[in-house]
This record gives C-alpha cells, sequence and structure tokens, in this order.
C-alpha cells in the first residue's frame, strides 16, 4: 500500500513541487483548484462570441438583400413613371401637331429628310420617306418636293422602294424633285438620289459609291487556337454557309459573288434610268468610287453645286421651306431601341440584310 501511494501525486506531500502540483491539478478532474471552471467559462464564452457572429451574418445578409429588393422595386417604379409620363408627352404632342395648320398657303419648297444610314429599323426607313414624299407632292402650295439627302446609305430593298417611289410621281405630273446632298449621298443614298429630276451638292460633299458590300470575319482558325467546338445544326448544306466560324468554300464564295454582282447591276441599271443621258462614259463611275460635289459635276453625277437653302432663293422670290417629313412618334423610338438593345444582349439576330449599298 505504501508503494501505491507513493505513485499517487495527491499523497506525495513535500517532495512534489509547486509547479508539478500545478500541472497536476489541472490535468486531474477531482482537483478542487478552479482552472477546470475557468476553462469552461472561456469555452461558453467562445460558443457566445461565435453566436453572436453567426448571429451578425445573418443579420447583414438579410439587410444586405433588402436593400437590393429595395433598389429594383424603385428601379422598376421610375421605369413605369419614365413610361407613363413618355406616353403622356406622345399624347400632347400629338395633339399639339393636330391642331397644328396642315398647309402652308404660302408657295414653298417640300422637304424630305433622308437622315442617317437608310435601314427598316432607322428614321431614313422607306416607309417613312415615302409618307414625306407623298405628303410634299400632294400640297398645293409646294413648288417643287426637296430630297435632303445627308446618309452613307444602307439597305438595297429600303433604297430601292424610295427609288420607285421618286420614279412614280416623276410619271405623275410636272412638280419637280430635287436631291439637295450636304454632308455626304453616297451609294444607297446616291441610288435614291438618282430617281430626282435633278441633283445638287456642295463642292465639299461626297457621292457616289455605286456599289455594294458584304462584309464578315473568318473566325474557325481563332477557335481551333482556343479548342472551341462550333455546334450548328442545319437543314440544307448551305444554311449556315456565312457563319464566320465556319470555312467557306470555293462553290459558296462564287454563289456569293454572283448575289453581289446581282445586286450591283440592279443598281447600275436604275442609276442609268434615273440619269439617262448625263452620266459620263467613264467605267470607274460605277466601281465605287467616292467624289466630291465639285468632281463629280463633270462625271455626270450631279447637275451642279449649291446647298438647300440657294436652291430655295433660285426658285422662290420668297424663299419658304417645309418639312413634310412624318415625326418621329418618342414612344416607338424608345421602344425600337430599347428592342435593339435587348437583341443585342441576348444575341438575337437583327431584323436587316447583310448585303449594304454602303459607303463604309
Amino acid at each position: 500500500m505504501s508503494d501505491d501511494k507513493s505513485q499517487d501525486p495527491w499523497t506525495q506531500g513535500p517532495e512534489l513541487s509547486q509547479e508539478e502540483a500545478r500541472h497536476a491539478s489541472q490535468q486531474d478532474p477531482r482537483s478542487g483548484d478552479s482552472g477546470g471552471d475557468e476553462d469552461a467559462e472561456v469555452l461558453r464564452e467562445r460558443q457566445r462570441l461565435a453566436q453572436l457572429e453567426m448571429m451578425d451574418r445573418w443579420i447583414g445578409g438579410v439587410l444586405t438583400e433588402q436593400r437590393r429588393s429595395r433598389r429594383w422595386k424603385l428601379f422598376f417604379r421610375f421605369l413605369f413613371a419614365a413610361l407613363i409620363l413618355t406616353m403622356i408627352a406622345t399624347t400632347f404632342y400629338s395633339l399639339f401637331r393636330a391642331a397644328q395648320p396642315s398647309e402652308m398657303t404660302a408657295q414653298h419648297l417640300g422637304v424630305v429628310e433622308v437622315e442617317g444610314v437608310i435601314d427598316s429599323q432607322s428614321p431614313a426607313n422607306a416607309e417613312r420617306i415615302i409618307e414625306g414624299l407623298r405628303r410634299a407632292w400632294k400640297a398645293p402650295s409646294a413648288t417643287a418636293v426637296v430630297l435632303h439627302i445627308n446618309s452613307p446609305g444602307g439597305s438595297p430593298v429600303q433604297s430601292q422602294r424610295i427609288y420607285e417611289e421618286i420614279m412614280r410621281l416623276r410619271n405623275q405630273g410636272d412638280k419637280p424633285v430635287i436631291a439637295v446632298v450636304e454632308d455626304i449621298g453616297a451609294s444607297g443614298a446616291y441610288y435614291v438620289a438618282s430617281a430626282a429630276d435633278e441633283i445638287v451638292a456642295a463642292p465639299a460633299s461626297l457621292v457616289g459609291s455605286i456599289g455594294v458590300i458584304f462584309s464578315g470575319f473568318g473566325l474557325e482558325k481563332a477557335i481551333d487556337r482556343l479548342g472551341i467546338e462550333r455546334r450548328v445544326f442545319t437543314a440544307g448544306d448551305n444554311k449556315a454557309f456565312l457563319d464566320p466560324f465556319k470555312g467557306i468554300s470555293p462553290r459558296q464564295r462564287a454563289f456569293w459573288q454572283e448575289v453581289l454582282d446581282t445586286t450591283h447591276r440592279q443598281f447600275i441599271n436604275d442609276v442609268k434610268e434615273g440619269r439617262a443621258g448625263r452620266l459620263a462614259d467613264d467605267p470607274e463611275l460605277f466601281s465605287g468610287l467616292v467624289w466630291t460635289g465639285e468632281q463629280a459635276v463633270p462625271l455626270g453625277l450631279v447637275d451642279r453645286l449649291d446647298t438647300l437653302d440657294g436652291v430655295a432663293r433660285a426658285r422662290l422670290q420668297e424663299p419658304r421651306l417645309k418639312d413634310y417629313t412624318p415625326g418621329l412618334d418618342p414612344f416607338d423610338r424608345l421602344t425600337r431601341r430599347f428592342g435593339r438593345v435587348a437583341a443585342e444582349w441576348m444575341g438575337l439576330p437583327q431584323a436587316q440584310s447583310p448585303v449594304r449599298y454602303q459607303a463604309y
């Protein structure tokens, strides 16, 4: 028994140092020392702090979500308010336009603006320009219809429609149709101008560019280097032959060149008809080159140099101009722009021809 007690640190007495006794009391649960209570208190404090930290994170997440939800609610409220205000403004604008006198009794020039790219989705679309032409043509006090052009060109179909309407009006009566080129009247815009009885341009304006363009990229080697697989499913061997991520065969290249040549031939024939007897015998006229107004006069592309104001002064004792271009509905412009931005963001195809009568 005495040997067992000698091994027990609690019965060792004075032979045990103070440091060893303190260590032994911390390890033995039977010890009456307060070290165990302190450890339990520290553990409880840590648990409490962890719970508080977790609670803070949860509260922070809830507050963040609430702020995000509040921002979205404010955004949609502002958007809804903007739409309502736009609709109200459009209504008042329409009423204001309706209250204005529709006709000018004094003699004047009826102006139709051809501004920007000629495209079905742009302000310079065939429907709007043709409507303006008809309004100016029917106005009794309009002594001439003036196409005020500042456009690099655009869609073949839209340009052809405007051209044909001008030729139709020319065959109906003796009211002249005059095309006045401001800064640029090239490609599809010149197509439109060539139907007029007379083309007037500023000396430094750009005219011509009688050609057809299609542009794209060949990116099949780029995706091969990046290890990207292009997955396109078609019914028809040539359905995706213009896909920039696929190669184009010689047969497909020849076919597409024939499409461009056919469109170019239509362009040339209509310009020759509209400018009958006035074009110089120069093959460069139809090569796609663009000239200044001054250079274009001897080539027969332009009849004379002048400006819109100069044309009005030459034709009227008191020069007056009236714009017959249909006004743009602000709400329609907003929805069109929103639709185009949304389509671009979602990667949806745009409703336009890849072939362009365009100077750039």
